[in-house]
């Protein structure tokens, strides 16, 4: 008690066994407690559906043994920060200092039995319920981190594979049969180069896909994966910034059609994500400089400069705040669309350069650029992390395809919500903004 359980689950849209037992008793737990006692409330405990379990649960060897079925989650947070933040409550076991400090040493050892996961926060529960692993080094530990023990197929591009493809390669081992080469960049996202690779694939439906590169690898191999054999596991490992805070995380995945990006794709999310932040060290300032734009997108909808920290945990919160999110909304259909924060913008200005001359990031800057002014919000972080320039693109090309991005009527993702009705000469306007 007092680790933060509650606030986590929250955070993966859950919810806390204690409210689902007091609404079946009809009563609060220290009334329970006080009326029925301790064994009365461990076993309507038992019969709860588990997100948040309580603290003592697992004393109960029918709790122990239901969760041999579940993913379990420790909180291990030391014994001084929990009784600081409990020891003022109504908590039936928490009057005492000396035996809350004795109930917590005599559970940890159960916690360790039954914990599939150990995590230090509720950004290491939200990685650990999404599947995503954030380590520096996991690169050397693909044999381990990738679930299963079929046939594994690695597919990167040749410039990724050329730099880190070898150490994907030792630590798969036995596992890898066939390795695979996409395109660089959006030329991977296309009808042509996937047709390619479904013809080349020798898979089973026990076999894995790990996707070794940037945003542009994972969509691909991951939409490959979606569709192959009617959907094998993958396991995108991002090597750029863009894919470590975004693009590989969540099971969005897609290619281009010339009329706009990401047209046809599929939910298909990864059996894991591995994400190694030691990857970063071969990017260039100018490659960094695209991942920048989704740090600071996803630091403006956190409400936190993000931007600020170091990579290793710059990565682990951008990585966590976006996996919450689409825990709790996985098939985009409400609070997801805030991930959208200028991305209509930057989508439409990418096909009116036929992905060619403007990059994703730069498109991305741009696009914050004009989402932050309809909010009617400070541009500042944008305009000097990120630098954004105006893009030579055709006007009615770029309209056209934000019309066809928005696959439906003009509502913009704006910092006020992410479902936004927008005069379509204030949209117009803002695009126009944004071409040189």
């Amino acid at each position: 008690m007092g680790s933060g359980k509650s606030r986590a689950a929250r955070a993966l849209g859950g919810v806390d066994t204690d409210n689902l037992v007091a609404s079946a008793a009809g009563k609060p737990i220290p009334e329970i407690f006080r009326d029925e006692g301790e064994a009365v409330f461990r076993n309507l405990e038992e019969q709860t559906v588990v997100a948040a379990l309580g603290g003592g649960a697992v004393t109960s060897p029918a709790v122990r043994d239901s969760l041999g079925n579940a993913l379990t989650i420790w909180l291990d947070v030391d014994v001084d920060t929990c009784w600081e933040r409990v020891r003022r409550s109504d908590r039936p076991l928490a009057q005492d200092e000396a035996e809350f400090r004795r109930l917590y040493e005599e559970r940890r050892a159960l916690y360790a039995e039954v914990a599939d996961v150990v995590a230090k926060d509720m950004h290491d529960v939200v990685l650990a319920a999404a599947g995503v692993h954030v380590e520096r080094g996991a690169i050397k530990r693909l044999g381990d981190l990738v679930p299963g023990n079929g046939p594994v197929a690695l597919v990167s591009d040749p410039h990724v594979a050329g730099i880190h493809g070898m150490d994907a390669q030792l630590a798969l081992g036995a596992r890898l049969t066939e390795m695979h080469e996409l395109p660089p960049g959006e030329e991977a996202k296309t009808l042509a180069a996937l047709d390619r690779l479904w013809q080349e694939l020798r898979l089973d439906r026990g076999g894995t896909i790990v996707a070794l590169g940037g945003g542009c690898t994972t969509d691909a191999a991951g939409f490959a994966a979606a569709a192959y054999l009617r959907g094998i596991d993958w396991v995108p490992v991002p090597t750029s910034l863009v894919a470590q805070v975004d693009a590989a995380i969540g099971g969005k995945t897609a290619i281009d059609l010339p009329q706009g990006k990401n047209l046809v794709g599929a939910f298909h999310w990864p059996a894991r994500t591995v994400i190694d932040p030691a990857l970063l060290e071969t990017l260039s300032e100018a490659q960094r400089l695209e991942g920048m734009a989704e740090v600071v997108k996803t630091g403006l909808l956190a409400g936190e400069p993000f931007w600020e920290l170091p990579d290793d945990e710059l990565v682990r919160r951008c990585a966590a705040f976006k996996a919450a999110v689409c825990l709790r909304d996985p098939h985009d259909r409400d609070e997801r669309k805030m991930l959208n924060l200028g991305h209509t913008f930057a989508h439409a200005l990418e096909a009116a350069a036929g992905y060619e001359s403007v990059t994703h990031g730069q498109a991305v800057a741009l696009g914050l650029l004009a989402a932050l002014r309809l909010s009617g919000a400070e541009t500042a972080v944008v305009e000097e992390l990120l630098q954004p320039k105006p893009v030579r693109v055709d006007r009615d090309r770029a309209w056209e395809a934000l019309l066809r991005d928005k696959k439906g009527a003009l509502r913009l993702v704006l910092l006020q919500g992410y479902d936004v009705a927008v005069p379509e000469e204030d949209v117009r306007r803002e695009l126009g903004r944004l071409i040189a």
